[in-house]
């Protein structure tokens, strides 16, 4: 998608401060942390969110998920961390481009979510 802030940034057109690079994911660092380490993990084929993923996804996903402790660990998470992806307006998704977020730090991370 040529207007995808993380497709120019797969392309090399947008530059990330990567950790992690296959075939098939990149992990960068989020540029507006939320956490003492936050990294994003994407996807390089563009799909929207994970409302859009299909069982032909399946190895995608099954790899995005695989990684996320590996990439956490080298970063320094060996105590634990959160993953978080957001889907769509309601579930709070800003760039309409798979991610997962890894957050963690030397403090625990907080409640997961406000309670109403």
């Amino acid at each position: 998608m040529s207007d995808c802030i993380f497709c120019k940034i797969v392309e090399g057109k947008i530059p990330s401060r990567k950790v992690y690079e296959d075939d098939d994911l990149l992990a960068f660092l989020d540029i507006n942390p939320a956490a003492p380490v936050h990294v994003l993990v994407i996807p390089k084929q563009h799909v929207e969110s994970l409302a859009d993923c299909t069982p032909e996804h399946a190895v995608m996903l099954g790899k995005l998920f695989g990684k996320l402790g590996e990439i956490a660990r080298a970063q320094g998470l060996t105590d634990g961390f959160r993953t978080i992806v957001n889907t769509g307006r309601v579930g709070g998704q800003e760039v309409y481009h798979l991610h997962a977020h890894i957050l963690g730090g030397p403090q625990p991370v907080g409640p997961m979510l406000v309670r109403h």
